[in-house]
């Protein structure tokens, strides 16, 4: 009780916060979207670039650590797939929408926050080790299997080029990228700009998450409940299951082996949604199950957190 308490709770409250105001005419919906292109395209970018340009990548890229998250990650990507093709019945361009909900974990909002709350800043390594392949691994698989089903009967010549742009016009892998071209190249930065870059981190979790409080009273559950409940399952059961599995075989490090779990132990991020309406796919399943899946892991997470060493 008292982890729900110190470390889940307020990460939740602050969400609630968000949905309560935008509820309540508190705070505009416009104001909600400009919220969130701040921390989306700005201050989040900020912290992932920050981050991965002062990691230790040698140390804290542990590969056996990555092979058991993202396992389960492509697994998660794999059952949405074809459970929501062959159990549910959706055409293949809303399967991998849905596929793609069970695909990206929310290691930004609640992951980072979750995990820092519970081990303190000293346990975000990994985490941020996770994260900086976390946006290129996830729209890699997604827009490239969208771009396969909606190619059908005609030439994919043109799809590497149609993934590299559709990755890059991100904030987060430019950002994620940046960092990694500043770290690999030795650079230093002046005083004044690291303490500006360190202004704008400070603002991008708590922001963030009062933001995606305001979304998730948008797009409220309507319909598809059996699509949803199955996107519930699989990310928050399926895949921190084959990840506990996997860093127990692969005997990870206490450290790695909680953010890892942590991790694969969140709901769908905003981004399911935002790659949902990229396509015009799936938009409704997309919305339902980041906001069912999140109230959700209130307690999934507790339980994770609960038998975690």
């Amino acid at each position: 009780m008292q982890a729900l308490l110190d470390v889940i709770l307020p990460v939740f409250l602050v969400i609630g916060f968000g949905y309560a105001a935008v509820w309540r005419g508190l705070f505009a919906d416009s104001a909600v979207d400009g919220l969130m292109s701040f921390t989306q395209n700005f201050a989040i970018p900020c912290l992932l670039f920050r981050a991965i340009w002062t990691l230790d990548l040698g140390q804290n890229f542990d590969p056996l650590m990555l092979v058991s998250f993202y396992t389960g990650s492509a697994t998660g990507f794999v059952l949405g797939l074809l459970g929501a093709r062959y159990v549910f019945g959706r055409d293949w361009e809303d399967a991998v929408a849905i596929g793609f909900c069970c695909l990206f974990a929310n290691s930004l909002l609640l992951g980072l926050s979750i995990t820092e709350r519970a081990y303190g800043d000293a346990a975000l390594e990994a985490n941020y080790a996770i994260i900086a392949l976390h946006s290129p691994f996830c729209y890699g698989i997604g827009i490239t299997a969208m771009e396969i089903v909606r190619a059908r009967g005609t030439s994919a010549a043109r799809l590497p080029v149609t993934v590299l742009k559709a990755m890059f016009r991100n904030a987060l892998v430019i950002g994620i990228a940046l960092g990694v071209i500043f770290n690999l190249g030795g650079v230093d930065l002046p005083a004044p700009v690291t303490d500006a870059l360190d202004m704008m981190i400070r603002t991008a979790l708590p922001a963030a998450l009062f933001g995606m409080g305001g979304v998730l009273y948008r797009y409220r559950p309507e319909g598809d409940g059996r699509v949803i409940a199955y996107v519930c399952v699989v990310v928050l059961i399926v895949h921190p299951a084959i990840t506990w599995t996997l860093g127990r075989v692969f005997d990870l490090p206490v450290a790695a082996f909680r953010s890892a779990v942590v991790t694969a132990a969140m709901a769908p991020g905003i981004n399911a949604y935002v790659f949902a309406n990229m396509y015009g796919r799936a938009r409704r399943v997309a919305a339902s199950s980041v906001l069912v899946a999140t109230g959700l892991s209130l307690g999934t997470t507790w339980v994770w957190l609960a038998i975690l060493p």
